[in-house]
């Protein structure tokens, strides 16, 4: 097949501005061939290079004592002491997912559990972060239904817990929904597999499924906005076998006891390509290609089809010569391809044969090296003006609650995490609706806790505080579980960054969650960003998630108790009545208004050290967060089949979302001791109702906790079955 003419339709085709390709001809000194054009455009569009992000990305806190491998590898690697690490990462799927929702987001953790099990670490748990447009628009239960079947479909599969997520619903994700995948793994400290290969003349091995059309230009596509064309993208999207998978990690982690492995790649975005660019790249060598030993389940595959293919359940290794025959036996046993497609060489080249004739002859570090780094123009961000508080009737509590518990964005998420598998394994703790995850380290006294978090309307209003917030949130969650929080990881999506509001937000967020992460100790290890997700030139909410992971290494420092009759409820940090982008705001008034509330990231600090440090004294915890006091006091209760009574009344001081605040449930022998403690330690605590009954009430308002608890749990498959 004769390859097609190299046209500006062609290159604008593939992702590539005119200066990027006149960059191509100076570095090459000659038209690229197709392949070669695929080739740098797999490699030079956002998704793969990062281009718009880079410079502000290296300003993140990265490293730490507790650090073993920060961002760069396929995941970030965490020591969590005893000879042993968590090896952990979030990535979106969010194009793919938008297109074909079953397989974009099946895909999506297939992918993220590859990241994982690659660097030698066996999957522990998942989660799952999901932005969907308004539940009345005509493709959002769709999208529904298809991005929970697929994340169920390949997790329970592949058998991974779920451990927790979140799930919004917003106007701005009519035309973008966004699926954030994060997976979890536990290795052995010492035992940690990298990317980068080594020695001259080592073979190049493919391993796992064979190649086939799926997925050819995935990457490109994710890196460009949406428009009426959406369906033409179809064929880009990949398709999931977790089967497979789940075999390919048996092989793979059998692999890695042989000694056989040099060095190991998952191939994800831009397939073989991206793959043997990063190994070669990595240990400073080349990589010589022979696309005719590539198993293909396709017949009469080009190479710019079999190089940029991204079809699922692949890694590319390069293997200890001596031990061929020993690794060729393990994936045989588990009837996995296992095909040596290539070497490694001395020449800085990225050569690709096919049918005997060279199909791409590159010089492989500038590839990988050169691709655009821009400093894209952005605007300050300015923070949104204050709403003004006399706008903002006082309302009956009740019916306050009762809007927030009946939408789609705080009504219990049942419907959603049941068709997860959140038990296989059996060492979930604890498991998705009542904060965040909690999972056993197998054969050891040792839990880690995981949770995502984000809140995108403070984002757009002010991007530094709304990035701050979502790393506080964050650290607020683990806390709350006793966990001491560990490391961070970042899944950073945005719209189009050559529009300089756009590039601002991206900025300013990166600003707040770099401020965070150091003032909190919670650097990030890994982490993705996801940009263009704009459809028709409109840009979803910024959503910069959060995932992060704490350690409990006592299980009797574990907060994950419920109230009982009797418990007294106390409040952690001081109540201001910020309404500005809150729930009730949202849910109740219809209104979208006023700044984000501020963080205080040392006030943070303080009061997560306390709840750790006072765990014997508390029988429950929550944070404040979405919903304020009113919302956590009745999920609290809710989760425990117990009413609650709060002495508050006020909107301000029910629905107002102040940050650096927890509500606890203590003995009533409990609460003396652990108020000179707080004091102590100078923070703030205060009495703010009782736990008991079977009625929520607020001031003199009240109903039914059952009554409430059929709203709670019904709403959302009310919606969406």
């Amino acid at each position: 097949m004769q390859d097609p003419a190299i046209t500006p339709e062609l290159i604008e085709a593939h992702g590539l501005k005119t200066d990027e390709y006149d960059r191509i001809l100076e570095i090459i000194g000659r038209t690229p061939t197709f392949t070669e054009l695929g080739i740098f455009s797999a490699m030079w569009n956002e998704h793969c290079s990062y281009k718009s992000s880079k410079k502000w990305l290296r300003t993140l806190p990265t490293t730490g004592p507790q650090v073993i491998c920060g961002p760069g590898e396929n995941a970030g690697v965490v020591d969590i002491g005893d000879g042993q690490a968590v090896v952990f990462k979030m990535e979106s799927h969010n194009h793919p997912s938008y297109i074909e929702p079953y397989q974009g987001a099946a895909t999506g953790v297939g992918g993220i559990l590859r990241d994982v099990f690659t660097m030698g670490a066996r999957p522990i748990a998942s989660m799952n972060s999901l932005s969907f447009g308004e539940p009345s628009h005509h493709k959002t239960r769709q999208l529904v239904h298809g991005v929970v079947a697929g994340v169920g479909g390949y997790g329970n599969c592949f058998g991974v817990p779920c451990a927790g997520g979140e799930v919004r619903f917003d106007a701005a994700y009519n035309g973008n929904c966004l699926v954030n995948a994060f997976a979890a793994g536990l290795a052995d400290s010492d035992k940690i597999f990298y990317s980068a290969a080594s020695g001259v003349g080592m073979p190049v091995v493919y391993l796992g499924a064979k190649t086939g059309r799926d997925g050819v230009g995935g990457a490109t596509m994710a890196s460009a906005e949406f428009d009426e064309s959406i369906e033409e993208k179809r064929p880009t999207v990949q398709v999931g076998d977790p089967f497979t998978e789940k075999r390919l990690m048996e092989a793979t982690l059998e692999l890695m006891q042989t000694g056989a492995v040099i060095s190991i790649q998952d191939m994800g975005a831009a397939g073989l390509t991206c793959s043997a660019v990063e190994m070669g790249d990595k240990g400073g060598l080349g990589v010589k290609l022979q696309l005719d030993d590539v198993p293909q389940r396709e017949e009469n595959m080009t190479a710019y089809e079999m190089m940029l293919s991204e079809s699922q359940e692949r890694m590319l290794m390069v293997l200890r010569p001596e031990k061929e025959t020993e690794a060729r036996a393990v994936f045989k046993k588990w009837d996995l391809d296992f095909a040596i497609v290539g070497e490694t060489i001395a020449e800085d080249r990225f050569l690709i044969m096919h049918g005997n004739e060279i199909k791409a002859d590159l010089p492989l570090a500038t590839l990988s090296g050169s691709a655009p780094e821009y400093d894209r123009p952005w605007n300050e961000p300015v923070p949104a003006a204050e709403l003004d508080p006399t706008t903002v009737p006082d309302i009956d509590p009740i019916e306050g609650l009762r809007s927030l518990i009946s939408s789609a964005n705080y009504s219990s998420r049942e419907w959603v995490y049941e068709q997860y598998d959140t038990m296989v394994m059996a060492d979930s703790a604890r498991t998705p609706g009542q904060g965040g995850g909690l999972i056993r380290v197998h054969g050891t006294d040792k839990q880690l806790a995981f949770t995502s978090d984000v809140t995108p309307r403070y984002v757009r209003a002010n991007p530094v505080e709304g990035g701050k917030q979502a790393v506080a949130e964050a650290y607020r969650n683990l806390s709350a579980l006793g966990a001491v929080p560990l490391a961070s990881t970042d899944n950073l999506n945005f719209g189009n960054p050559e529009k300089p509001e756009i590039m601002g937000q991206f900025v300013g967020a990166i600003k707040g969650i770099g401020e965070a992460v150091a003032a909190l100790d919670m650097p990030i290890v890994s982490g993705n960003v996801s940009l263009y997700n704009e459809t028709d030139g409109a840009a979803i909410l910024p959503t910069p998630t959060i995932g992060a992971v704490g350690l409990i290494s006592d299980p009797a420092n574990a907060i994950t108790g419920k109230p009982q009759d009797g418990d007294i409820a106390l409040l952690i940090g001081e109540t201001i009545g910020h309404l500005g982008q809150s729930a009730l705001l949202a849910e109740h008034f219809g209104r979208c208004e006023g700044d984000a509330p501020l963080v205080d990231l040392e006030t943070e600090k303080r009061h997560g050290d306390f709840i750790r440090a006072n765990h014997t004294a508390i029988s429950a915890c929550t944070d404040l967060s979405d919903g304020g006091l009113a919302l956590a006091a009745f999920e609290l209760a809710e989760g425990a089949d117990v009413g609650v009574t709060l002495d508050e009344a006020g909107t301000p001081a029910l629905f107002g979302e102040d940050q650096a605040r927890y509500l606890l449930a203590c003995a009533a022998d409990e609460v003396e001791a652990l108020t000179a403690a707080a004091n102590a330690a100078g923070v703030p605590v205060s009495t703010v109702g009782r736990f008991g009954g079977d009625q929520v009430s607020f001031g003199t308002a009240s109903a039914p906790l059952a009554e409430l608890s059929e709203t709670f749990r019904t709403s959302f498959a009310g919606l969406f079955d």
